[in-house]
């Protein structure tokens, strides 16, 4: 009894003693709650929050202790984070004063540097003195692992899709060519004269071609508008317009009965008075009072009223009987056709037999015909030999070797691209995507900046704001769309059931796509599942097994 009564006062003693010294005790991870727990990555940072205590009769009056917080990583890096002073009641000072008797709480926030492994732990460290004396307060762990499943986006861009520059080809391309014939005053005779102009010779010569080259081209129908000009009565200029139009049909039921065309269809109509088109001809004339004569237009809708308000300004009314009004005395002689290029199959046998034979837009089409990355780029690497100041083919090889991994070669088409045309979008936005893949947000942003009416660009974008964090954005970005990217941006932002849609369509799953598909699995309890595919993701890539290892998404997933 008396042996027991020694330890008690021995124990007080000491406690005593220790509260009495310059010494801080230790802390324990007791002292301090850290948010999140365990710590999560954001767009390549770990930020955390730290409620910490001093107990009572911890801080000494005149005692000084920073708290400096660090992450310890597996592989021996260290990540500094943002610390906070605190300082006893008989400290001059301006930071924040703890109480001897009654100790205190406080909060800091603190972010660190993410070093690409998720292994590590959180330790607070701490700088104390008790007036001129450093003490030795030991170092307290208090959070361990981090949930890195954000900065997967680097994964998931290895087989995002680059921006390909699109072709312009089109195999039915719409054409039509017109011809004028002008009257006389009165008159609907056509003129021989007026037969022989340029546009009705070219408009005979284009039937011709038409019949002789029927693959290539194709009649769709030939229109008739005939007008008479809106000087005189109506009853004589609907009469007149309505000559004009049958005696031109009847000309062009000749021609494509020459041309061996006479199943081909017309449409004939007529206007007994062009004022469209006579306010159309005045707007671009230099007639000294068409303001007046424009507005007398806007002014007046009964055709005999404009007729007459128009007669009142003589001067402007002698030009116009000579200038305006004789050319609204017309017909007018539209075909309408198509021209039609090669097929699929006519490409690529000239693609075999002389390349230089089809269009840039042919070449570039001609990528689109064929799957393999490979002979993609060949097509593309062929239309830079043939057509070597074209940016888009250097963009688009580019494009193949991001497919394959080979992102320095990428680049350096980029750059090639970029040379030849400055303003290319789809390389300005490839750039970011190759900045992002480094890590480079800020960089990332000026290129796809640069990239307003890329091709693809959606995606583009949604790369960029999965990267920075910005999930809900990056899943409205990659709407319809089908990739690792997209079902990352979905778990993240825990839309879990579109992202089990995504991953089932994406096209060619990867190594990435299975681990996404053991880490969706995980977050909603079906452990099995997550299981099987963990195993075929390190089945295609063996190199996840370490990161897999430490990945607390699958903590509880047999590995």
């Amino acid at each position: 009894m008396k042996k027991n009564h020694y330890v008690l006062l021995s124990a007080a003693s000491l406690l005593l003693l220790t509260s009495c010294s310059g010494k801080l005790g230790a802390l324990s991870a007791d002292n301090f709650t850290v948010t999140p727990n365990p710590l999560e990555t954001e767009t390549g940072k770990v930020p955390t929050t730290i409620n910490g205590t001093f107990p009572e009769k911890y801080m000494k009056k005149k005692a000084v202790v920073t708290v400096m917080p660090e992450l310890r990583y597996a592989d021996g890096q260290v990540a500094k984070g943002q610390g906070a002073t605190f300082q006893g009641e008989k400290v001059q000072g301006n930071d924040q004063t703890i109480l001897y008797q009654v100790g205190g709480r406080y909060n800091i926030k603190s972010t660190f540097d993410y070093l690409n492994c998720n292994k590590a732990d959180m330790y607070l460290t701490f700088n104390a003195k008790v007036g001129k004396k450093t003490v030795k307060v030991p170092d307290v762990k208090v959070a361990e692992g981090i949930i890195a499943t954000s900065e997967l986006y680097k994964s998931t861009l290895k087989s995002a899709a680059a921006a390909i520059a699109p072709d312009a080809f089109q195999r039915i391309n719409a054409q039509k060519q017109e011809a004028n014939i002008k009257f006389l005053i009165q008159q609907a005779t056509l003129r021989q004269s007026e037969l022989k102009n340029n546009s009705v010779q070219e408009f005979v010569r284009l039937l011709a071609q038409i019949n002789n080259d029927r693959e290539g081209l194709r009649l769709n129908e030939v229109e008739v508008s005939a007008y008479a000009s809106p000087d005189g009565g109506f009853s004589l200029n609907d009469r007149l317009a309505a000559d004009r139009q049958k005696n031109t049909e009847k000309y062009v039921q000749q021609e494509l009965k020459k041309a061996q065309l006479a199943d081909a269809s017309i449409d004939a109509k007529y206007t007994a008075e062009d004022w469209e088109g006579f306010q159309e001809l005045v707007k671009a004339s230099n007639i000294q009072d068409k303001d007046v004569i424009l507005r007398v237009l806007s002014m007046y809708k009964d055709p005999q009223e404009r007729e007459q308000q128009i007669k009142n300004i003589s001067s402007a009314f002698r030009e116009l009987a000579d200038g305006i009004l004789p050319q609204l005395r017309r017909s007018r002689m539209i075909i309408n056709y198509e021209t039609v290029g090669r097929s699929d199959e006519q490409i690529q046998q000239q693609m075999k037999d002389d390349a230089t034979k089809l269009s840039v837009e042919e070449m570039l089409y001609a990528a689109t015909l064929v799957d393999d990355v490979n002979a993609k780029e060949d097509v593309y690497k062929a239309t830079t030999e043939i057509y070597p100041n074209d940016a888009r083919a250097y963009n688009n090889i580019a494009s193949m070797e991001y497919a394959k991994g080979n992102i320095a070669a990428a680049k350096q088409y980029l750059e090639k691209a970029q040379q030849l045309s400055s303003s290319l979008p789809e390389a300005a936005a490839n750039l970011g995507m190759i900045a992002l893949m480094n890590g480079d947000i800020q960089s990332a942003e000026t290129f796809i900046a640069k990239a307003n009416g890329a091709n693809g660009l959606e995606e583009v974008l949604g790369n960029l704001n999965l990267a920075k964090g910005n999930y809900a954005q990056a899943e409205q970005d990659f709407k319809d769309v089908y990739s690792n990217s997209a079902a990352l941006a979905q778990i993240l932002n825990k839309n879990y059931a579109s992202a089990a849609v995504t991953l089932k369509y994406i096209k060619n799953p990867d190594a990435t796509t299975e681990y996404l598909k053991a880490v969706l699995s995980a977050r909603m309890g079906n452990n099995s599942d997550a299981a099987d595919a963990l195993r075929a993701a390190l089945a295609k890539d063996p190199s996840l097994s370490q990161y897999a290892k430490y990945d607390l998404e699958l903590k509880n997933v047999a590995k």
